[in-house]
């Protein structure tokens, strides 16, 4: 047996268009009944004006009061009622003595009877109405008094029945349905349009649906490691979610939806290319902690209505591309080296063949004592175990680079000397950036050489201690003019590759500012040989510290430059 499938709920717009149609029919009953009971009481109003109108009309006529007083009254004043009655649309005028005995009546049979209703106050000489039920049913009738100087010599009652007056009420019911028919009708034309509408932007789906799609949207939205961002066509913030908000490292949802881009203190080619009306892919910027992959799509209809920005933080990944870089510098100078060992093997081997050992142990002693002093100048001048390291790989990198890299004779850092809080990570980045790009410069010059310098020195300002590291080539130098571009992203001297360039020293910026230090570059002067310097200062922390870390020795205090 198959069990029937219960009924989908209605769609929002259905609900919204039952109940709009609910809502204008009660509406249009109510005002119906409201207009009826309103009309009714205002026809019978009416109807007691006209009649008490039509009854003083009469009793002031001079006629009525001359057949009054003759012999045989019915027999002028019945034509005359029934010609008032026909001409003001009254059902009854009925002229009375004030016995209340009949002298006229459309029934001619009700003449000389006894007139049903009350007239006392009309023998008082008082005009009144009221609603009674007499010989041509229920009518709102009127009575008042026929006077002779200050004597009461007959009454005058005109009349209108109830049932006219239903009919009259009735008739303006009938045309008042036929409006509120029509309202109506429009009524649940254009809400049926309105919902159409509707029904297409909510996609048919139900009060219940919706509610559910907001809370899965919600969940997904905040649950998102990747920033979003959803800006509208003034390029205010309409949208972000938590990632969103960490990476750009503004404050709460609440305070920055409704703020213009522009405002957010983001640095300004982020701000640029948030801004830019054309979309932009897995472009990189910088934060003053981050690298932002950056993607932008603007969203339009024929007009700018707004951009969908993602966002993805690529700051562990360049960092280990870096590391890598690093690692891929110093296999290809183990495979230079290797490849010069084999060399310098092959000449001992053929001096041996040779019969001159002599000249053989000369040689390779000569080769030995060369690569030895060379590492024994890094690590005596660098005890860093991290710095010497990467000294020495860039070393040999930038002999291949026909470049010559020399560590400064007053360079001194030992080993346990930095602070736990300073990561050998941070440090990598800056000097091995700084010296990729004093390599660069100086590759092509007369006597390419880079100098590094590195030792620690007292705080220039406040207490403790500062470590600096200095990077000297012999290129063309830096233009003042350039002197802050250089630390911009993507800015360059030399054409981009196919990864771009620009990138280092922006990373180099963004470390030194998270270490809280100083970057500045200068145009070196020392032996004329031009060129750029790139100094930075790292705060190492209080004096009692770093005296503790060079095992009860005070930082060595050196020249602001080392040899360039």
């Amino acid at each position: 047996m198959r069990v029937p499938a219960l009924p989908r709920p209605r769609s929002l717009a259905g609900q919204l268009f039952a109940m709009q149609a609910v809502l204008i029919a009660v509406v249009v009953a109510g005002y119906a009944l409201f207009t009826y009971l309103s009309d009714r009481g205002q026809a019978e109003d009416a109807a007691g004006r006209q009649a008490t109108a039509v009854a003083r009309s009469v009793a002031d006529a001079p006629s009525v009061r001359e057949a009054i007083g003759t012999a045989d009254p019915t027999a002028r004043l019945q034509p005359y009622a029934l010609q008032v009655q026909r001409d003001t649309g009254v059902d009854f005028v009925t002229i009375m003595n004030p016995e209340g005995i009949r002298w006229t009546h459309p029934d001619t049979s009700q003449i000389g009877r006894k007139f049903l209703g009350h007239i006392g106050p009309a023998l008082e000489g008082h005009s009144f109405t009221e609603t009674y039920t007499g010989t041509l049913g229920p009518s709102v009738r009127a009575v008042t008094p026929v006077r002779d100087g200050s004597r009461v010599v007959g009454l005058v009652s005109a009349g209108i029945r109830v049932e006219a007056i239903s009919q009259r009420v009735r008739d303006q019911l009938t045309a008042m349905a036929g409006v509120a028919g029509c309202a109506l009708v429009l009524g649940g034309v254009g809400t049926y349009v309105i919902n159409a509408r509707l029904r297409r932007h909510t996609h048919g789906m139900n009060a219940t649906e919706l509610s559910r799609m907001h809370d899965y949207h919600q969940a997904a939205l905040h649950a998102v490691r990747e920033g979003l961002l959803m800006l509208d066509g003034q390029f205010r913030v309409a949208l972000i979610n938590d990632g969103g908000r960490e990476l750009l490292g503004v404050g709460p949802e609440e305070g920055v939806v409704g703020r213009s881009v522009a405002g957010l203190g983001l640095p300004a080619p982020l701000t640029g290319a948030l801004l830019a009306s054309e979309p932009r892919v897995d472009e990189v910027h910088l934060t003053a902690d981050r690298v932002l992959v950056v993607n932008t799509s603007p969203v339009s209809s024929g007009e700018h209505r707004g951009t969908v920005v993602t966002l993805r933080d690529v700051t562990e990944l360049q960092s280990l591309m870096g590391e890598l870089d690093s690692e891929r510098g110093f296999t290809q100078a183990l495979r230079s080296q290797a490849h010069e060992a084999a060399n310098r093997l092959h000449t001992v081997v053929s001096l041996i063949e040779l019969g001159r050992a002599d000249e053989a142990v000369e040689f390779a002693t000569a080769e030995l004592e060369l690569a030895q002093a060379l590492t024994d100048q890094v690590v005596a001048a660098v005890g860093e175990p991290v710095l010497a390291a990467l000294l020495l790989g860039k070393t040999a990198q930038a002999n291949e680079r026909g470049v010559e890299l020399v560590v400064a004779p007053e360079s001194r850092l030992d080993d346990g000397l930095l602070p736990a809080r300073l990561p050998a990570r941070d440090l990598v980045t800056i000097l091995g950036n700084l010296i990729d790009n004093a390599v660069d410069a100086a590759q092509g010059s007369v006597g390419a050489r880079v100098t590094v310098t590195a030792y620690t020195e007292s705080a220039r300002t406040g207490d403790g201690a500062e470590l600096v590291l200095r990077v000297s080539d012999s290129g063309s130098g830096v233009d003042p003019d350039h002197a802050e571009l250089v630390f911009q992203r993507g800015f360059s001297t030399k054409p981009a590759g196919p990864q771009g360039r620009g990138l280092g020293l922006a990373l180099v910026r963004q470390a030194v500012t998270r270490q809280e230090g100083t970057l500045t570059v200068t145009e070196s002067a020392e032996d004329g040989e031009g060129g750029a310097v790139f100094e930075v200062r790292l705060p190492l922390g209080t004096a009692t510290t770093a005296t503790a870390a060079t095992g009860g020795n005070p930082p060595v205090s050196t020249p602001e430059r080392g040899h360039a």
